[in-house]
């Protein structure tokens, strides 16, 4: 009897193995590409807390209307609900800076974002300081720093100057450059939703998009409320995952806070 190849049996089951998909059969499983985008860490080295979000490919990031905000027009410190695809809390946020960063320097204020879970344990800190928003000063433009734990660096955005493209770099802890994220040259959410898409560092790949969608025609026009998505493959690094929500700030208050419009 002809005895099988081992290395067609391997090839066989690397070509019907999808990223997300349950892990290979043990008993031959192929060493793939390294990619830093997508080695997740084992679940017992994942940081406290961002356990859940391995199992997510979609991530929602709806923003609260603030009647306060509402009525006297006033910018307030923002808060967000962080939820699955089911429209389940998984986590909360909420931004701290004062008065004057909020009301006068809004689109590019500095700020503090707190990242709860349910249990109130705090599993995301995400820090902006005050820098430019502008392709006219291409040396001091908008970074992101995302720590999880709380006093744990694991990455960063970074915005590239581009004259006519929103684009930021996610890096890893090490400044290590890990994906883009480049908008349309469009950024108005007028009737529709606007994507910034997810590509690998060579930009020919896109993996995933932040999207903002479109809230209604009174939402859009009287609060700054705002919702988000964030849709990436379920097996990408949950460090690199904190970050993308650590950018879907940075891309709100960058491209969709009205408190500065026109002048």
């Amino acid at each position: 009897m002809a005895s099988q190849d081992p290395q067609g049996q391997i090839n066989k089951i690397f070509q019907d193995y999808l990223p997300g998909s349950p892990d290979l059969p043990s008993q031959s499983k192929p060493v793939e590409p390294t990619k830093a985008w997508k080695h997740a860490p084992p679940p017992h080295s994942l940081p406290p807390g961002l356990e859940y979000l391995s199992q997510l490919d979609q991530i929602i990031i709806h923003q609260q209307v603030e009647l306060l905000e509402v009525i006297l027009g006033t910018e307030t410190c923002s808060k967000y609900e962080i939820k699955n695809h089911l429209g389940q809390r998984v986590y909360f946020a909420m931004e701290e800076n004062g008065c004057f960063d909020r009301n006068f320097c809004s689109p590019i204020r500095s700020f503090t974002i707190r990242i709860t879970d349910n249990t109130g344990r705090e599993v995301i800190t995400v820090n902006r300081p005050l820098r430019c928003n502008s392709c006219w000063f291409p040396c001091y433009m908008q970074e992101l720093e995302v720590q999880s734990p709380p006093g744990t660096i694991v990455g960063y955005v970074v915005q590239n100057w581009d004259p006519l493209l929103p684009k930021f770099t996610i890096l890893n802890e090490s400044k290590e450059d890990v994906l883009k994220i480049i908008g349309p040259y469009a950024t108005c959410s007028c009737f529709g939703d606007v994507d910034f898409e997810v590509k690998t560092l060579n930009e020919m790949s896109t993996i995933g998009k932040i999207s903002k969608y479109w809230s209604g025609f009174v939402n859009n026009v009287f609060t700054n409320a705002a919702n988000f998505g964030i849709q990436v493959p379920v097996d990408l690094d949950v460090k690199i995952k904190a970050i993308m929500i650590g950018a879907c700030f940075l891309i709100d208050l960058m491209f969709f806070e009205n408190s500065l419009d026109g002048l």
